[in-house]
């Protein structure tokens, strides 16, 4: 294949990295803002869960956008929104503008990844139309990773932590966006533009199964979540060095080893994929508590590890599930119902931990998760090994 084919696709890839690397960017800087503004755990937690709620917000309303404007022109839309929530980043002065700057940042990565993964779909060369969807997992991977690696640095050696991280990502978006427009839109059929809720189930035979899946990605995405929001601030409490680019680094790491974990397990059975990583979570939530009881620092880099391979595997194989329960006609609008589900993992762990933490302290905040999500993971795993024997 010529250079020329690959520029579509690469610019495109290009755009889904940025917007993912926005979505991230905030993370190591919550101890900043906490300190700062003498912020309540729950109060953080807000702040990243509005992300969540923006996410939703497009999961649910404007999850066909691109079928309507096609995948280019959405990608440019989520472009410009993810600037704005950025600028608002920058400008922020107390929680609810950062908490509305993190809302628009939600609408734009729902925008971004849905019309990125067609457009790189469409765009890539056809000898390696196969790996597309493959590739699309890995760049938002790389995007996520790279988001608090960046934030984290640019935060600990910048006079200005609150402001400087920003600048570098709003100024690739701005670029990223006005080199979007030199690329031909492909003419495709318009459907008129609705923000209906269209969310769907698949056939009843793989409702349990479904379920399943869905929720032990509520775990996985729950799991990263509790590190994403509320490990910057009780790092401190567990390990002997601490900073932004430490917070960033461990953030990271988790993205690191799922996305390894994913690409290593990829010919695995969907069945003990899914077993498998249930288990890694649960081990992931002992070593965490034992952790932060004991305060035995080196065990919190195992816990990070064994999260990182839990949400790899167990993402993996709840999407091979997914796969395998639906055909062309309603993967779609099942993938979103998996998603919106799946998301809610980010949302009410989340906030249950921040207001525990609130009232009696990190430790019981982060127990009380560790409690309550391992719980259900060794329901989702009884149940399905239940249903695989039967």
């Amino acid at each position: 294949m010529n250079q020329q084919s690959w520029r579509p696709f690469l610019m495109i890839s290009l755009a889904l990295c940025i917007g993912t690397i926005g979505t991230a960017l905030a993370s190591p800087l919550y101890p900043i803002y906490q300190q700062l503004w003498h912020l309540l755990p729950s109060q953080i937690t807000y702040i990243f869960v509005a992300y969540m709620f923006g996410c939703l917000t497009t999961l649910l309303f404007l999850g066909r956008t691109s079928n309507s404007f096609g995948f280019i022109r959405t990608l440019q839309i989520g472009l410009f929104f993810a600037i704005i929530g950025l600028t608002f980043s920058v400008f922020a002065s107390n929680t609810y503008l950062l908490g509305f700057g993190r809302f628009t940042i939600g609408i734009a990565s729902g925008l971004i990844s849905t019309s990125a993964m067609l457009g790189l779909i469409y765009t890539i060369p056809d000898s390696h139309k196969q790996n597309a969807a493959q590739l699309s997992s890995i760049i938002t991977v790389m995007g996520f990773g790279l988001g608090p690696l960046i934030g984290g640095t640019i935060a600990q050696y910048s006079d200005q932590p609150l402001i400087t991280p920003y600048l570098p990502v709003i100024f690739a978006a701005i670029l990223s966006l006005i080199s979007l427009f030199t690329l031909k839109t492909a003419s495709f059929e318009k459907l008129p533009f609705s923000i209906a809720p269209h969310l769907e189930r698949p056939e009843p035979q793989f409702k349990t199964l479904f379920y399943i899946a869905s929720f032990s990605a509520f775990c996985a995405f729950g799991s990263f979540s509790l590190f994403a929001s509320l490990a910057p601030s009780f790092i401190k409490d567990v390990i002997p060095w601490h900073s932004p680019l430490v917070s960033g680094a461990t953030i990271a790491s988790i993205l690191l080893i799922s996305a390894s974990v994913q690409w290593f397990a990829k010919s695995l059975d969907m069945h003990k994929t899914l077993n498998v990583g249930l288990i890694f979570l649960i081990v992931s939530y002992v070593i965490l508590s034992i952790c932060i009881t004991m305060h035995w620092s080196m065990l919190f880099f195992f816990s990070v590890i064994c999260v990182g391979i839990g949400h790899g595997l167990n993402l993996l194989g709840a999407f091979a599930f997914i796969h395998h329960m639906t055909n062309i006609e309603n993967r779609a609008a099942v993938v979103s119902t998996y998603l919106f589900i799946a998301y809610f993992g980010t949302i009410i762990p989340i906030i249950t931990a921040g207001y525990l933490s609130d009232h009696f302290g990190f430790m019981v905040g982060i127990l009380g998760f560790c409690l309550g999500v391992g719980i259900l993971c060794i329901y989702l795993l009884i149940k399905h090994l239940n249903i695989k024997h039967s």
